[in-house]
């Protein structure tokens, strides 16, 4: 893993305070936003080589899991790392409020029902982390609930990757200025109305609760085995790239070849 990324990655419990991470920094960046624009695409192309052998060893598992504000750009940023990745052997979820059939089960329940087979990556947009951020914000949960969730979900990550699932979290960290100018935008450009949910607004009114609740989740779960990354999202090319960095260096350990040929084929002729 680029050692850019060592202070950005929260791999063991401890106080964590989101102000001492800059949604702007820029530590990937190629110059411009034409540049990093070009570099995702070169690293994407990789990715897809990449994956095609992940995808033909079929023997780990690869959860991906995006956490963010409102307008961090959880979709944008699928959207532009897989973008030259074949569709086989990648798949996204995203979550929504869950239905009454998953209601009635635990919480983790619809989420490991979703993770990711041999061969496999698999995208949580949104994800198990739900339940720690806007059930205990809207208190729906109380601290003594979502304590016990942390702990659920630790174990939950620790069953993953003892049966072979590498988990990688990101949270995409922005500003509350640039939410505003994002949200903005979504009620000022009629294409991006379909984006925009009055929801969004109060929710918005909750800022601060909803970082604070971020930085407990971010104390409680950053783990050696499911580790966090802050990933400053102000620039949504420099959030890509350095996803996408992340992503290829965890990719290319786990599958640096294709898997060896059968014997018996060589020599054999296509009549």
């Amino acid at each position: 893993m680029p050692d850019k990324l060592k202070k950005f990655r929260i791999d063991r419990p401890g106080k964590v305070r989101l102000a001492r991470f800059d949604p702007d920094a820029r530590v990937f960046d190629a110059g411009d936003k034409a540049a990093n624009k070009a570099r995702v695409a070169d690293l994407s192309a990789e990715l897809a080589t990449v994956q095609d052998r992940f995808y033909a060893l079929k023997k780990d598992k690869l959860l991906l899991v995006l956490q963010g504000m409102d307008t961090s750009g959880k979709d944008g940023t699928i959207r532009s790392v897989f973008q030259a990745v074949d569709p086989l052997g990648v798949r996204a979820v995203s979550y929504r409020a869950p239905t009454e059939p998953e209601k009635d089960r635990d919480f983790l329940w619809r989420h490991h029902r979703d993770v990711p087979g041999k061969g496999e990556i698999v995208i949580f947009n949104r994800s198990h982390y739900e339940s720690v951020l806007i059930e205990y914000v809207r208190g729906w949960i109380d601290a003594a609930e979502r304590r016990r969730r942390f702990a659920h979900i630790v174990a939950f990550e620790q069953l993953l990757v003892e049966t072979g699932t590498t988990v990688i979290k990101c949270f995409l960290h922005i500003s509350e200025d640039e939410q505003r100018r994002r949200l903005q935008e979504r009620i000022d450009d009629p294409d991006k109305h379909w984006k925009f949910n009055p929801q969004d607004l109060e929710e918005r009114k909750l800022w601060d609760k909803y970082q604070g609740a971020y930085e407990a989740l971010l104390s409680r779960t950053g783990t050696l085995h499911a580790p966090w990354y802050v990933v400053p999202s102000d620039s949504k090319t420099h959030r890509n790239l350095m996803v996408t960095e992340i992503l290829l260096a965890t990719l290319r350990a786990l599958a640096p070849s294709y898997p060896p040929g059968q014997a018996q084929i060589a020599g054999l002729k296509v009549v």
